[in-house]
């Protein structure tokens, strides 16, 4: 069963840095899975931040480009999410995601998404 395991979350202030880890269980990065990073603020619609595909390919929300990098461990099976220059509109749940099907391009929505973390809170103070 694949299992995606987020930390790295906490309570900043706006500017500060951030940087988020996701272990995947039984992921081969041979396959053509993409990994994401999406959040959900409170009474909002989830949406992705992030996108990285089987060759390293990212994709960014206009709203974090920039700011978030994106970025895999192959050694470790374990994606990250360095979030720098933070603002009070980037808190949120934030959850990293994994799809069972292959694709050329990573795809931007979250129903394309198989396998999802628990989730780890950011909170950005002004």
């Amino acid at each position: 069963q694949v299992q995606l395991v987020e930390s790295g979350g906490g309570s900043v202030q706006a500017g500060g840095s951030l940087r988020l880890s996701c272990v995947v269980s039984r992921y081969s990065y041979s396959t053509s899975s993409c990994l994401a990073w999406f959040r959900q603020a409170e009474g909002k619609e989830r949406e992705g931040v992030a996108y990285i595909d089987k060759n390293g390919n990212t994709m960014y929300a206009h709203s974090v480009k920039g700011r978030f990098a994106i970025s895999k461990d192959n050694a470790k099976n374990t994606l990250y999410l360095e979030m720098n220059n933070l603002k009070p509109d980037d808190t949120a749940m934030y959850y990293c995601a994994r799809t069972r099907d292959s694709f050329a391009s990573c795809p931007r929505g979250k129903d394309s998404f198989n396998y999802w973390g628990q989730g780890t809170q950011v909170t950005v103070s002004s």
